[in-house]
């Protein structure tokens, strides 16, 4: 079956809403995956929320599996953060994680592709636990250096790991059940609890061996 051309498909529609017709749908999509959940939006959902003809959708998205696919690859971002020099307190590891959980803000980011979606859907689609792991190898990156970066002396590898991953397992942990705290109407962990785990782990660098 041959699929209607944008032209075709949006005849009735503005030369506005015809360009901007991928994006409509990634934000529709977007909304609805983070609201109801991938299997519980239908196609039909997706382009009445954006606006457009159903035909146009698999013009840009061949199956709802690709429009997945493209949130992971374009709305989660590339690096976790850019310049580590802005959350590194010299001397303080603690504060400087602390710096980091702020900077990274997975709890409350402004995509919910980051934020709720890529929890949810990530024990079903493949594609999303690789985007996972791949985030997940990133932020253990990134929280080594700021470690090494803050920390008063110099630290060994192995024991920069090892801070780096009880961090990081602890963050992602945090990030992957604050939703459903939230939905239970749950008091998601504050300033408080996140000073404390910083300590506790920043404590590991005098600690480990």
């Amino acid at each position: 079956m041959k699929m209607p051309t944008p032209e075709r498909a949006g005849r009735r529609r503005s030369k506005k809403v015809d360009g901007d017709a991928r994006a409509l749908i990634l934000d529709a999509a977007e909304k609805l995956f983070a609201a109801h959940g991938f299997d519980a939006t239908a196609t039909a959902a997706i382009a009445r929320a954006a606006g457009v003809p159903k035909g146009l959708i698999f013009y840009y998205f061949p199956t709802k599996d690709s429009i997945l696919c493209a949130l992971m690859a374009e709305r989660v971002p590339a690096h976790p953060i850019g310049d580590i020099e802005a959350v590194v307190a010299p001397g303080d590891p603690a504060t400087s994680l602390v710096n980091l959980d702020a900077a990274l803000n997975l709890r409350d980011h402004h995509s919910s592709v980051l934020r709720v979606i890529m929890w949810r859907e990530a024990d079903t689609h493949p594609d999303v636990r690789k985007q996972l792991r791949r985030m997940r190898d990133q932020l253990l990156d990134t929280t080594a250096r700021v470690l090494q970066a803050s920390s008063p002396g110099q630290v060994q590898p192995g024991t920069l790991r090892a801070c780096a991953t009880a961090w990081v397992s602890a963050m992602l942990s945090i990030a992957s059940t604050d939703r459903l705290h939230a939905l239970d109407g749950l008091t998601l962990p504050g300033a408080e609890e996140i000073l404390s785990l910083s300590r506790v782990v920043a404590a590991g660098l005098n600690n480990l061996e």
